[in-house]
C-alpha cells in the first residue's frame, strides 16, 4: 500500500462522560503537539460534551 504525503492522520475522539468514540478528525502531527478536545453533541448522553483525543 502506498504511503500518504500527508502529514495528518485520523484520531478518534472520545467523550468524556461517557467514554464513548462518537467522532474522527484529522491532525496534522508536525503542527499540533497537543491533544485535541473540542465541544461536541454525544449521542449516548444526549449533552454538549467536552471531546479528548483517543489512544489508537
Amino acid at each position: 500500500m502506498a504511503k500518504s504525503k500527508l502529514k495528518e492522520q485520523l484520531t478518534r475522539l472520545r467523550c468524556a462522560t461517557c467514554k464513548h468514540v462518537n467522532y474522527h478528525t484529522r491532525k496534522n502531527k508536525k503542527s499540533v503537539s497537543r491533544k485535541i478536545e473540542l465541544n461536541k453533541f454525544c449521542d449516548w448522553c444526549r449533552v454538549h460534551t467536552t471531546h479528548k483525543e483517543a489512544r489508537r
